[in-house]
């Protein structure tokens, strides 16, 4: 990395932690049901939204009520959702008369959105009228992001609440989090967006007449208002089929450093609110660097392969170095889009400002692991936070075997029947990816629509079902995923990864909750601190990763020594 590289990660990180740790402090509140500057204003919609859905706000549900709602909630914007997209044709604000979605689109469009995922194997503007894109699938990333943030927050009482009877409320929970949190700071992203030069429009769209003499269609749209929750929600799906490569979501280099700030803001923040809930900031502080260990060490070691770029070109044109800039942006450089693709794998984002499939094999290994660690790197909205409370149950479980006691987090102890169900995603997360790549990876209904032979090939296959299993959404780009096939595979991925990680930790936190905390002691296992640092970061290293090193070792590392042994394949695989 050059010294300007260094200097821009470590502004970033500091814009960071000035803006996220009093956000924390914010959502706290928030989700605790205090005062807060915006309640005078905001108070009254929420208690306006209780009446009219009859909810009682101080009801205090079991975890088996609070999933049942969060899971039926699902299930009825599934609906919604895939009655508006299939017959999309039928309603208003369409100036370019799509068609109807047809139905496995359709469908893993939905789930896509659902699920906080937003993998797209469509083009935004060539397939989503005004109204889908603002009706069906805005508010998702919405509501998909507030039902993560309310799952995370009744986790985190679970933990923290010493033997109480209810995890909270779900429908409060996701009110406050959408009114509260995401709606405010989308509107005012949304006007920095258009001041800097976003489209905020309903016109149709624009036939120009280039220099060389020919026509060209300049798409329009609402856009600003979708884009800013789909990086603040850490949904990521484009308004345009470029996504923030697209000079309409993307238009400036402080754009591109503020949209990349902003899907790290709300994770980040998450960490900060849990050390408050829990009295153990020094708790939240050691999650938090464990997580910049991580983000770090990504940034670096991507940037790095990415300035060798390729060593074919420096041996065949007779070059003293060679970027690799295929597939990225000139606006923003290398380290422009080697940020952005860190933080947008290390988050549930997807959202991406250059061709992933581009990426040089142990670049594409960097993001392709980022996913595979389960998102923990600070990760989505409040799917990276409880994510890591995941590892964090197994470090201090391994911490306890080592020393021959029971283990305890946050003064509760940790039993058997809490480690049995932390292991269904720990478990079931790396059969559902693997399982699926097997299938995909012997199946010729699944091979035709590989872009590229040799390991690149099965890296695009792995790196699919790694993206929506993960709930990221990214993809490699040549992959053609739009059939029946990969349309419906995909969605089983991004359904089971959504609730497989969620629901087993809300039934944890159940447990949790009704156990007595006691007060810490010299013999407690410390949760901050160096050692607890190491320990965390081994778990999710070694519990996180080492099953995947077969696949791996056939995909990205193969490409890589392949690429050392000038081994090229004529269609660019």
């Amino acid at each position: 990395m050059k010294n300007q590289d260094t200097l821009y990660l470590i502004f970033f990180i500091l814009v960071l932690l000035i803006f996220s740790f009093p956000l924390g402090m914010y959502i706290r509140k928030v989700m605790s049901g205090e005062k807060t500057f915006t309640s005078i204003f905001i108070s009254p919609f929420e208690n306006f939204i209780y009446k009219l859905l009859g909810v009682n706000p101080n009801e205090n549900q079991t975890w088996q009520k609070y999933s049942i709602d969060l899971f039926l909630f699902n299930i009825f914007t599934f609906i919604v959702t895939f009655f508006l997209l299939k017959f999309q044709n039928i309603f208003p604000f369409n100036p370019q008369n799509f068609p109807a979605i047809p139905t496995d689109m359709a469908f893993n469009t939905t789930i896509s959105f659902l699920t906080n995922t937003n993998w797209q194997a469509y083009g935004g503007e060539s397939t989503m009228s005004y109204f889908s894109q603002m009706v069906a699938l805005t508010p998702h990333n919405f509501l998909s992001a507030a039902t993560g943030l309310a799952g995370c927050i009744a986790i985190i009482r679970g933990f923290t609440i010493s033997e109480g009877k209810g995890l909270g409320n779900f429908w409060v929970d996701l009110t406050r989090a959408t009114l509260y949190v995401l709606l405010p700071l989308s509107f005012l992203l949304a006007l920095i967006f258009i001041s800097q030069g976003m489209i905020q429009n309903l016109l149709p769209y624009i036939k120009i007449k280039t220099l060389e003499g020919i026509d060209q269609i300049i798409a329009q749209g609402p856009a600003a208002s979708q884009i800013a929750i789909k990086l603040l929600g850490t949904n990521g799906g484009g308004f345009f089929n470029a996504n923030a490569a697209h000079p309409y979501e993307n238009p400036t280099a402080l754009i591109n450093f503020i949209q990349t700030l902003s899907i790290f803001l709300i994770p980040s923040a998450l960490v900060f609110a849990f050390g408050k809930m829990a009295s153990h900031m020094k708790h939240a502080i050691s999650i938090w660097i464990a997580m910049l260990i991580l983000f770090v060490i990504g940034v670096y070691t991507l940037t790095y392969y990415e300035y060798i770029g390729n060593p074919n070109f420096i041996s065949q044109l007779h070059l003293s170095s060679s970027f690799n800039m295929e597939g990225k942006e000139n606006r923003f450089g290398i380290f422009g889009t080697t940020l952005f693709a860190t933080v947008t794998t290390d988050s549930s984002c997807g959202a991406v400002n250059a061709a992933h499939g581009s990426l040089t094999p142990l670049g594409g290994l960097i993001v392709l692991t980022n996913m595979l660690l389960n998102e923990v790197i600070f990760g989505g909205v409040g799917s990276g936070l409880y994510g890591m409370i995941l590892f964090i149950i197994l470090a201090v479980f391994i911490a306890g075997l080592m020393v021959g006691r029971t283990p305890e987090y946050l003064g509760k102890k940790i039993e058997s029947r809490e480690i049995k169900i932390t292991m269904l995603p720990v478990i079931g997360i790396p059969v559902l990816i693997l399982g699926l790549l097997a299938i995909a990876s012997i199946a010729k209904i699944a091979n035709i629509s590989v872009g590229n032979p040799g390991p690149h090939g099965f890296s695009e296959m792995f790196y699919a079902f790694t993206s929506t299993t993960q709930n990221n959404g990214s993809a490699f780009g040549s992959l053609n995923a739009n059939t029946p096939f990969w349309n419906y595979a995909t969605s089983f991925a991004m359904f089971f990864g959504r609730f497989l990680n969620l629901i087993p930790l809300i039934a944890i936190a159940g447990y949790m909750l009704k156990k007595k905390s006691r007060s810490l002691s010299d013999n407690s296992f410390p949760v901050h601190g160096g050692i607890f640092i190491i320990l965390l970061l081994g778990t999710i290293l070694i519990v996180g990763s080492l099953v995947y090193l077969p696949a791996i070792s056939l995909g990205p590392v193969l490409e890589h020594l392949q690429l050392m042994s000038h081994v090229l394949y004529p269609d660019g695989g």
